[in-house]
């Protein structure tokens, strides 16, 4: 029986692997790179360490199927990243230009992927969410949005954003009936949003 429980330090495992079997556009991505932490870094473990008070994980008898990673302010997130997170990892994984998957990710970590200042002025939250498809299309991505969006009308934000792959259209189907609409795009993915207070 799979449940939602607040993620812990002890679960960024788990919560990698739930990222590199989803980084694909919602597929397996664990061919497309020979550093399989990568995507974790990138888009797990900041949220984990960094906000844990709004990260959240479904959890059953195999272990951690999946996640939901918010933020109320992100802009204070990218300043905490700067002092906290990428460091460490800057120097652990210096630029590559060989042009391969890895490279493109290392490329991020030395220059975070960051919504534009006017899509912040508007939704200055932002989430993430992934699921393994043994939890998929049982409500888990409905209940962790909800909880999300929840814990964020607590602190009073005004809206929040996602990003999204464009060839991922079950994931922008799926935001889309739950009230997320399309405010820009990027190469290869929408940002979506949800306004939720003024």
């Amino acid at each position: 029986m799979a449940i939602i429980r607040p993620a812990t330090v002890q679960d960024l495992p788990g919560a990698y692997g739930v990222c590199l079997l989803t980084g694909d556009a919602g597929r397996d991505a664990s061919g497309l790179y020979r550093i399989p932490d990568l995507l974790g870094h990138l888009y797990v473990g900041p949220y984990i360490v960094g906000a844990p008070e709004l990260a959240s994980v479904v959890a059953d008898d195999a272990g951690i199927a999946g996640y939901g990673l918010a933020v109320a302010d992100t802009a204070a997130f990218r300043a905490w990243g700067e002092a906290h997170w990428w460091p460490a990892l800057r120097q652990q994984y210096p630029p590559r230009s060989d042009g391969s998957s890895d490279a493109r990710l290392v490329g991020r970590l030395h220059d975070p992927p960051r919504a534009p200042d006017r899509i912040l002025a508007t939704y200055p939250a932002h989430l993430h969410l992934d699921l393994l498809e043994r939890v998929r299309g049982i409500g888990f991505g409905r209940a962790l949005i909800e909880r999300m969006l929840g814990q964020l009308r607590e602190r009073r934000v005004s809206g929040v954003h996602l990003e999204v792959a464009i060839d991922n259209p079950n994931a922008v189907g799926f935001y889309r009936h739950l009230g997320f609409a399309e405010v820009d795009r990027g190469p290869g993915s929408l940002i979506m949003g949800v306004r939720m207070s003024d």
